[in-house]
């Protein structure tokens, strides 16, 4: 049955190979356990039905990756996403949690929608390349100014604005201790590094006594305080159409390029270019993200860390399915959850932002029709501590740039749309 369903044999895979992939691709993102809870709970959500909500979103997206396009992909709640969800739109931008979950179950039905009708290439291929790699690696700065704030290895300053943490905090030192720690498993080919360190970090907290042990098992906690809690009503206003449409962007943006690099990587991707089961991959994003949405996280999204399961073998959906049947078991796992302190969690987002930054190697900085947009992507997403208002300056300054020296033809229609929703956005706040 397996067999036929999966078609193992034919991409020179086995049932045990299947297994033990899944297994690693879990371990390499299971840190999202730890981290997404922590950073939606800012927001003012529930810790615990969060970390329920976001068990059962990559559960659910893991095995329909798996059935539909049978890739052996797993999805989870996106890093960056969530930073998104919590220090823009609901701390900065002032929405409630709960139209913030509706925003993203509506960025989730247009990316179905695009899924379905074919229009998501046409989109991503009118978007030039510059900005896509700014995007990617001014999120990589976000997360890590939020990382670094987390860990208070900067704080706010009167006189300069920000300036450095105290170095002889036992909580910096051990956020500092997490971030090289992962660097050193992950270069000796641990998988979990992350994982590795979260915990370690969390234990010498217990130690000092900022984190309290309630034990390791236990029943799962309840989803009511975040299940079905969206404000529809709330997000039918013009004000959250920027909104929902830098969540529908940064979704495809990153979902392309995950299924590219881990087919990629598989040896999956087609001679032409193209990722098999294109358009069922993308209904499983989507799908994923809009019923994440009505359980209570923030948009999910596919995990470049599938590629660790690729790596041990992993070709077909039956890896993502084992991943998501293990996020399924760590339902039982929330008092863990609930021990880890904001630092333990800052060398993971650390570590993520600098994997992101790596995007800016691709960048032509002699050409400063590609290099302005992107550095005015890294500095302002940071700066304004907005992914939005970075993703807005980097579109208008590309649009205008390419107008004032007479090279339009690099740009499309969705860069010149994109600007003047930006700039109405700016001028009309």
């Amino acid at each position: 049955m397996l067999e036929q369903l999966f078609k193992i044999s034919a991409r020179h895979s086995s049932v045990r190979k299947e297994l033990l992939a899944g297994l690693t691709t879990f371990m390499a993102m299971s840190y999202v356990l730890f981290v997404n809870p922590s950073l939606l709970a800012q927001a003012g959500m529930d810790h615990g039905a969060v970390f329920v909500a976001t068990c059962l979103a990559a559960a659910l997206g893991c095995v329909l990756m798996g059935l539909l396009a049978n890739l052996p992909i797993a999805l989870a709640p996106g890093m960056g996403l969530n930073a998104f969800f919590t220090y823009v739109i609901v701390l900065e931008q002032g929405y409630s949690w709960q139209t913030a979950l509706a925003a993203v179950f509506f960025s989730g039905c247009l990316f179905l929608l695009l899924s379905i009708f074919k229009i998501r290439e046409w989109i991503i291929n009118s978007i030039p390349l510059p900005l896509k790699l700014g995007i990617a690696a001014g999120i990589g700065m976000f997360l890590a100014l939020i990382a670094l704030k987390t860990a208070n290895i900067i704080v706010a300053s009167p006189a300069t604005l920000v300036t450095l943490g105290d170095l002889h905090s036992p909580q910096v030192l051990l956020a500092i201790a997490g971030f090289f720690l992962i660097f050193a498993l992950a270069h000796r080919g641990w998988h979990s590094a992350v994982l590795v360190s979260i915990l370690l970090v969390t234990l010498a907290a217990w130690w000092l006594g900022d984190s309290e042990f309630s034990g390791i098992v236990a029943m799962p906690p309840s989803l009511a305080p975040t299940f079905m809690q969206l404000d529809f009503t709330a997000a039918l206003t013009l004000s959250i159409i920027p909104v929902v449409l830098t969540l529908l962007f940064l979704d495809l943006f990153d979902t392309s390029g995950t299924l590219v690099a881990v087919t990629q990587k598989a040896g999956l991707l087609q001679a032409d270019g193209k990722v098999p089961d294109l358009s069922r991959a993308l209904v499983a994003d989507s799908s994923a993200s809009m019923v994440g949405a009505l359980l209570g996280t923030s948009t999910t999204t596919s995990y470049v860390e599938s590629t660790s399961g690729v790596a041990a073998g992993g070709r077909t959906g039956l890896t993502a399915i084992v991943t998501g049947l293990l996020f399924l078991l760590a339902l039982w796992f929330s008092p863990l959850a609930a021990m880890v302190p904001g630092y333990a969690t800052a060398g993971a987002l650390l570590y993520v932002a600098t994997l992101m930054l790596t995007s800016l190697q691709h960048v032509e900085w002699d050409d400063m029709l590609q290099a302005v947009p992107v550095a005015v992507v890294l500095i302002m997403m940071p700066l304004t501590f907005s992914i939005a208002d970075g993703i807005g300056m980097g579109f208008i300054s590309y649009a205008v740039l390419c107008l004032l020296t007479g090279k339009v033809e690099r740009t499309t229609l969705s860069v010149w749309l994109l600007a003047l929703i930006f700039m109405a956005k700016f001028i009309f706040a």
